[in-house]
């Protein structure tokens, strides 16, 4: 009998690794920016001034679409976790798609903002839940963005290629203003546990408004140097929109609900809640001609300096979230201030806005479809799998040893006639078909 061999051979050759294996293995964080756009369409629709019950019907439609997207994107993150952990925890680590993690949470602020407009006025969800969902989203924001953090500033980044979409990272703290503010409209404002909203509110809106704020001065020193970003960095610079779009969407919504809140409580003075509006208000204008300014300004080249490859169409999704947040500071600046020009640019933004879900989500599918995007390569399967391979073939090595052992010393455990030399062998040399992992090997067709 031959002695087991310290490695397990190469016997990717003589394995075929499935489609399906390999969609589960090159799934990515990057999956998510397709739900935040779908969750973008109903929410800029939500807002349109002349609103009808078909409009609701539509928004609707894309709101349970974008809850189908999350539990896709979620269950198969999770399996490929269990599958392939190196893979899982490679994207976790990658300094480039890491930055994607958090955009889990900013989905399900969409989902909650969602729910919020189609579950509670039917009354199909009740308000208790909606302030359940909101600290629930607060402890996951807070959750998963400070150890990303931690991951991310671990390891020094080149400033060259710096891109706003790092300021992902902060996102979702970011948005707790937005989320606050749409959890207010179901509670009312007699009631204390209003308060505890408005201030989170404002103490998370004010956090990650001027964490992102410090990225967005990082990148302009980095286009001062290396110039307009090209390729798929290209797409990074509609994000630049996002914090102050959000922010003053924010600060305008959460003043208005301070103007109730605060007298109704008897909080800081009489005058309390009309001044923390009028200061919201102020502060809101300031913002939007910012974002409106980042709009433009990742606009003009983007054209000429985009990649017009389909592998890159995941980055394009940053035409649509980002720039929600201003577009709907448009149409409530319309209302506080009584300009009517304004209702107009709103009404074509958010077509342009739904023209562009359209045109992304073909051709994101016609990507998916040709495996360009969410598709690993045979070997990086196999790569990840044969370490599994390893270790199941290193216990079974020892098992054997155990099984040889107890066999000559004439162990009382051990009954009926055991193939000692064919299971030492096939330890030895590593064929898969007498190694099962959990379901991924195929004792027959060596299939993953």
């Amino acid at each position: 009998m031959s002695p087991p061999s310290d490695s397990l051979p190469d016997t990717q050759s003589d394995v075929h690794v499935s489609s399906l294996a390999k969609r589960i293995h090159g799934w990515s964080w990057q999956a998510f920016p397709i739900g935040m756009g779908t969750g973008a369409v109903y929410v800029s629709l939500a807002g349109l001034k002349n609103h009808s019950s078909t409009l609701t019907s539509v928004e609707t439609f894309f709101y349970f679409l974008n809850m189908a997207l999350f539990l896709l994107n979620t269950t198969t993150l999770a399996l490929q976790a269990i599958l392939y952990p190196r893979q899982s925890l490679r994207l976790i680590k990658d300094p480039v798609k890491g930055v994607f993690v958090p955009l889990v949470v900013l989905s399900f602020a969409t989902i909650i903002i969602g729910t919020i407009n189609y579950g509670v006025p039917p009354g199909h969800v009740h308000p208790n839940f909606i302030y359940n969902l909101f600290w629930a989203y607060v402890t996951l924001a807070v959750v998963v963005c400070f150890p990303m953090l931690m991951i991310w500033f671990n390891q020094p980044h080149d400033i060259k290629t710096f891109t706003p979409a790092w300021a992902f990272l902060i996102f979702p703290m970011m948005l707790v203003g937005v989320v606050a503010f749409n959890v207010l409209r179901v509670i009312s404002p007699t009631d204390t546990r209003a308060i505890g909203v408005l201030v989170t509110g404002y103490f998370f809106q004010g956090l990650g408004f001027f964490m992102t704020f410090f990225y967005i001065c990082i990148y302009i020193i980095r286009i001062m140097t290396t110039g307009f970003m090209d390729g798929h960095q290209a797409n990074g610079a509609f994000v630049a929109c996002g914090p102050p779009g959000f922010t003053a969407l924010a600060l305008l919504n959460l003043g208005a609900r301070a103007k109730e809140i605060l007298p109704a409580h008897n909080l800081v003075s009489p005058n309390a809640g009309e001044i923390m509006y009028a200061c919201s208000a102020l502060g809101a204008l300031l913002l939007y001609g910012l974002a409106v300014f980042f709009f433009v300004f990742g606009a003009l080249p983007y054209w000429f300096k985009l990649h017009k490859h389909l592998h890159e169409i995941l980055g394009c999704w940053a035409l649509t979230f980002p720039n929600v947040g201003w577009i709907a500071t448009t149409k409530v600046l319309a209302d506080t201030f009584v300009i009517p020009g304004f209702y107009v640019v709103h009404l074509i933004m958010v077509i342009l806005m739904c023209i562009a879900w359209l045109i992304l989500f073909a051709l994101t599918i016609l990507a998916f479809w040709k495996g360009k995007i969410f598709m690993a390569k045979d070997e990086e399967v196999l790569r990840d799998t044969s370490s599994l391979l390893a270790k199941d073939a290193e216990k079974g090595r020892r098992s054997s040893s155990t099984w040889v052992g107890a066999a000559r010393s004439g162990h009382p455990s051990i009954t009926g006639p055991l193939d000692l030399d064919a299971r030492v062998d096939a330890n030895r040399t590593g064929r898969v078909d007498t190694l099962h992992l959990g379901g991924l090997g195929h004792p027959e067709s060596n299939r993953f």
